[in-house]
């Protein structure tokens, strides 16, 4: 396409279809009409017309600083009329609209493409075409803003008016500025007087005033015309590179994010099924998991994981863990970089306002619009009980895909340090248990997983008290213990090996003692300040199955206690049992239904061989992704499936959200029983598969330098490319091996 206005016949209206007959990717075209864009750091939210209305939270964020409020295009002074939205990849989108027919008339006649690229800043050609029998006068206007709000001021509607902002404009460009007044300091209390600068070029001369560029066309019928604006962005006083410019070589197939994007889809293994929703559902998965990986220029080959789009576009440690866990089946490598990132922030000192301490993995990075591109640049909060055990829960479970990866040599200090945090600063007053209370009061109250300052309470709705101790965290530390032994056996250190392993197990006999409610035959939810039992009945068991901390003769016992009908919904496990004083359907962690919450639990679940219980969360799950073309929410309410026959959605869900589209990787990892042990050459899989799904065939799943292919049909189940590994057709927990005796029921 040229760069400027231009006329051109009916054939070369519009850039290349995107409907090209290939596999059409993920589009994060939301039905609540709603288009968001991302690509690492930056992303865009606009309507399906591709608009960016002031008032709402919409624009254009770049390093968590919305650098355009407003970007509207108007054809003789009117919105355009929406028509179609073609997500070609998750950092571009192409909109079509139409003009709006005139009175007498019942179709309008010219039709708008707008081709959309971001990338640190954005692109995008518009192409306006007369598909009219007659000449047309068209104006063509650009109105735009920059209000320079930040991300959470954005998302709260709490934006307040920026003084020192100013605007000008050429016949190419329009520029807006934000310079701070004398006296203002940034985050880390330095006088902030660098500027907050947004250029955007135009290809094309127009008339401007300040926030809009007009251009007056005259088209013939059939005639088309282009013009290319590039926004360009710098912030803090650094200038920004964007990934797409109007000026570039045209060839976006080269850019960065396109090349990422390739490399990524190439290492996903290939899903045959006969069930068209699992299929649908872990393509998308694959597509949006892509989306979110974010790089740190630093170390550029390095993927990271970001928490979710649009508004947490940035590290989470417990997220970030989590989902590089269940991704293991699909790409090593995720979890390489989420542990080799929150490793190089691992804590070093004691700092209250941060919450960090030595050894502690770090709770969420925040890029501030005065700091570079890299990582370290930005704010970090350690507020997580639980990601400094999962990081180690993490490392021990990747070198169990592949020994010969040498990241857990690298990183055993880390480990190690970890550990430390564990004894000498999570367990606060030496009981044995790993609790929080927050040392900053502008911090989490709750630091677990359910995060919410209502998210632990009793069953008579009473908040907890802190320090709390919380029933999934003391999981995750006894996995933590177990995979520590496991190093030490791999490396003939008896010593460490034989301690860790008393560790693990006297964590055990005493949480299976302390934690357990004999009256209601389940789990408290947590231990509270005075060391009582928060009664509630919560999602939160399921954890515990899936880290193996629960004694055998507990489990079926919580295994239908968390498919009774008070948890299980029909759609999934609700966070809070209908039962309990506090539960609320539409409430965020009281009562709502998280994908990768189910996940978990189904893992659990089969690892104690209710193989039954775990397909049938399985199933209910994919019921809900079905319900969203294959794109599993953050999270929905909980409504009864009997009561509404669809899932019905939480406002503020991010989409698509990191562990939820890491998920349905879990369930294929759970319903193959695949539990790769190749420090000891083995690959254990026991494929038990429901009757929704009578066919499985999983090619590329790489096991130490293997590219394996697990082929289920019925009974019948087929294992190519695992040369060099004893192959046991049995299930066997995931985690511990045989080292903390005795093994759930179940496994060998």
């Amino acid at each position: 396409m040229s760069e400027g206005g231009v006329t051109r016949s009916p054939a070369d209206t519009t850039a290349p279809s995107p409907y090209d007959g290939t596999t059409p990717v993920a589009s994060l075209a939301g039905t609540d009409g709603v288009v968001t864009l991302v690509e690492g750091q930056t992303f865009a939210v606009s309507d399906h017309a591709g608009d960016m209305h002031p008032g709402l939270p919409l624009g254009l964020f770049v390093l968590d600083t919305r650098v355009l409020t407003r970007w509207e295009l108007r054809l003789n002074g009117e919105p355009t009329e929406a028509l179609a939205v073609a997500t070609d990849e998750p950092f571009a989108a192409t909109f079509v609209s139409r003009g709006h027919p005139a009175r007498d008339r019942a179709d309008g006649d010219i039709v708008v493409f707008r081709h959309r690229h971001i990338g640190r800043g954005m692109r995008e050609r518009v192409v306006v075409t007369n598909h009219g029998l007659e000449a047309a006068a068209v104006t063509v206007d650009l109105h735009c803003d920059a209000d320079f709000a930040d991300l959470f001021e954005v998302k709260e509607s709490r934006v307040a008016a920026t003084p020192g902002r100013s605007s000008e404009g050429e016949p190419t460009r329009l520029r807006f500025t934000h310079r701070p007044p004398a006296g203002d300091r940034d985050g880390d209390g330095h006088p902030g007087t660098a500027a907050k600068v947004v250029d955007i070029g135009l290809s094309y001369a127009a008339e401007v005033d300040p926030g809009r560029a007009r251009w007056r066309l005259g088209l013939d019928p059939g005639q088309s015309w282009e013009v290319c604006m590039g926004v360009t962005v710098s912030l803090g006083g650094t200038a920004i590179e964007p990934r797409f410019r109007c000026d570039g070589d045209g060839d976006d197939a080269e850019a960065v994010p396109a090349q990422r994007l390739r490399r990524w889809r190439a290492r996903l293994p290939s899903v045959t099924t006969d069930n068209t929703a699992l299929a649908q559902t872990l393509h998308r998965s694959g597509e949006d998991l892509g989306a979110l990986r974010i790089f740190d220029p630093d170390h550029p080959d390095l993927a990271i994981l970001a928490a979710g789009a649009p508004w947490f576009m940035t590290v989470f440690g417990r997220d970030s863990l989590l989902t590089a866990w269940m991704t293991l089946v699909a790409d090593p490598s995720l979890a390489r970089g989420v542990l080799e990132t929150l490793a190089r922030f691992q804590g070093e000192e004691v700092d209250d306002r941060s919450e960090e301490e030595p050894g502690k993995i770090l709770h969420e990075i925040r890029f501030g619009a005065a700091t570079g591109l890299a990582l370290g640049g930005g704010d970090i909060y350690y507020g997580s009980i639980d990601a400094t055990p999962l990081f180690v829960m993490l490392l021990g479970e990747l070198r169990r895909w592949d020994p010969r990866d040498e990241l857990a040599d690298r990183l055993m200090g880390h480990c190690d340090r970890a550990l430390a945090w564990i004894a000498e600063y999570g367990d606060r007053d030496g009981d044995g248990y790993v609790e929080y209370e927050r040392r900053n009061p502008r911090g989490l109250a709750n630091q677990g997983w359910k995060d919410s300052w209502d998210a632990v309470r009793s069953a008579d709705g009473r908040p907890a008290p802190a320090p709390i101790a919380l029933c999934e965290v003391q999981g995750y530390v006894y996995a933590a213990y177990v995979a520590r032994a496991h190093f030490a056996e791999e490396a003939g250190d008896d010593a460490t090996a034989q301690r860790y392993v008393a560790k693990a197990r006297e964590l055990r006999r005493r949480f299976n003692e302390d934690f357990w409610i004999d009256e209601h035959g389940y789990f408290a939810l947590a231990l509270d300040a005075d060391k009582r039992p928060v009664d509630a009945l919560a999602s939160n068991l399921g954890h515990c199955l899936w880290t193996g901390i629960v004694e055998p003769e507990k489990a079926a016992v919580v295994a239908d206690r968390l498919l009774a009908p008070d948890l299980f919904s029909g759609w999934g496990l609700r966070t809070l049992s209908t039962t309990m004083a506090a539960y609320n359907p539409v409430s965020y962690h009281n009562g709502s239904v998280w994908p990768h919450d189910n996940a978990i639990c189904a893992a659990g679940l089969a690892r104690y061989g209710f193989a039954e219980h775990a397909q049938r969360l399985i199933c209910a799950q994919l019921g809900v992704a079905e319900a969203h073309g294959g794109r599993l929410p953050e999270l929905f309410a909980g409504f009864s499936r009997a009561t509404l026959g669809v899932p019905a959605d939480y406002p503020t869900s991010c989409s698509p959200q990191a562990w939820a589209a890491a998920s349905p990787l879990l369930w294929l990892r759970t319903l193959l029983r695949l539990d790769p042990f190749a420090t000891h050459d083995q690959l254990w899989v026991h494929p038990q598969l429901p009757p929704e799904i009578s066919c499985l065939r999983v090619e590329g799943i790489q096991v130490a330098g293997r590219s394996i292919t697990i082929d289920v049909e019925g009974d019948e189940v087929a294992i190519e490319g695992a040369e060099g590994l004893e192959v046991i057709r049995q299930p066997r927990a995931p985690l511990t091996a045989a080292l903390v005796p005795p093994e759930p029921a179940g496994s060998p």
